[in-house]
């Protein structure tokens, strides 16, 4: 049986600011958890882009 949504951890999205402004093709994007009780707003966090080839502000999206 599944398990309620009931938790205090929520799957969440990163998204590369600095890629996204740049308009070049594809997208950085990294999947992770955080609690909503300890973080209420929105991560960020820096991580690396591959495309760029170096650490960029990545933001939640969703």
């Amino acid at each position: 049986m599944a398990k309620k949504s009931k938790d205090a951890r929520l799957q969440v999205i990163l998204e590369c600011t600095e890629h996204k402004a740049s308009g070049m093709p594809g997208t950085s994007r990294y999947v992770t958890q955080k609690n909503r009780k300890n973080t209420p707003d929105r991560l960020e966090l820096k991580k690396y882009n591959p495309i760029l080839k170096k650490y960029t502000l990545h933001k939640e999206i969703k």
